[in-house]
C-alpha cells in the first residue's frame, strides 16, 4: 500500500491556496506539510522534485512540482492508475 498523498506548501503562497481550495472542492484530502515550518519536509520536497517551489504533490512515484490546477490535472491524466487511486 502506498503512503498517503502529501502536498507540500508554503504559508502565503497563492498557488498553494488555490490548490488547497481545488482539492477541497474535489473532496481530496492530502497530508499537508508547510515546508517553511518543517525543514524535513523541505528537504524531502527538494529530494523528490529537485526544486523548492510549491505546491508540490507526492504520491508514490507520482510527483507534480510547482503546479497550478490545470497542470496537476494534465499530469494526472497521464497516470490513470494514480487518477483512480486518488479518486479523481
Amino acid at each position: 500500500m502506498k503512503t498517503p498523498p502529501v502536498l507540500y506548501v508554503k504559508t502565503g503562497c497563492p498557488w498553494c491556496t488555490k490548490a488547497l481550495a481545488f482539492f477541497a472542492e474535489k473532496n481530496f484530502r492530502p497530508v499537508v506539510k508547510d515546508v517553511l515550518r518543517d525543514g524535513e519536509a523541505m528537504a524531502r520536497m527538494q529530494q523528490i522534485s529537485g526544486q523548492t517551489k510549491t505546491p508540490t504533490l507526492e504520491y508514490g512515484d507520482f510527483v507534480v512540482a510547482d503546479f497550478d490546477t490545470d497542470e496537476f490535472m494534465t499530469a494526472l491524466a497521464k497516470r490513470p492508475d494514480v487518477k483512480t487511486a486518488l479518486g479523481f
